[in-house]
């Protein structure tokens, strides 16, 4: 993989993984508003957006894996950093739906 293509391919997981984070956080505000269908369908759609991450991401570990060197650099390291910290978002935005739902009962 050409440092060219590996910065293609990071910049994926960041695009991916933020594009998550925003729709989780819609989530969160939607079901501020008691809006429990809008969330979960929000959710969802961060969640699709998490596995497109994750799929470049196991992607460039397979490629490892088969022997082809990966340079570490900054951008993986964010990549990597910001799709780990967007799937500790989704947990928490999860359980705070609920928390939601259980208060406005």
């Amino acid at each position: 993989m050409t440092k060219e293509e590996l910065e293609l391919t990071t910049m994926e997981i960041v695009a991916y993984a933020g594009d998550a984070r925003s729709k989780y956080i819609e989530a969160l505000n939607a079901a501020n508003d008691k809006e429990y269908d809008k969330a979960e369908a929000l959710v969802k759609e961060g969640n699709d957006l998490i596995t497109e991450a994750h799929n470049v991401q196991t992607k460039m570990i397979q490629m490892e894996a088969s022997g082809e060197k990966i340079e570490v650099g900054f951008l993986v390291v964010h990549a990597q950093d910001h799709l780990m910290t967007v799937m500790l978002l989704r947990d928490l935005v999860k359980n705070l739906i609920n928390l939601y739902k259980k208060a406005n009962q």
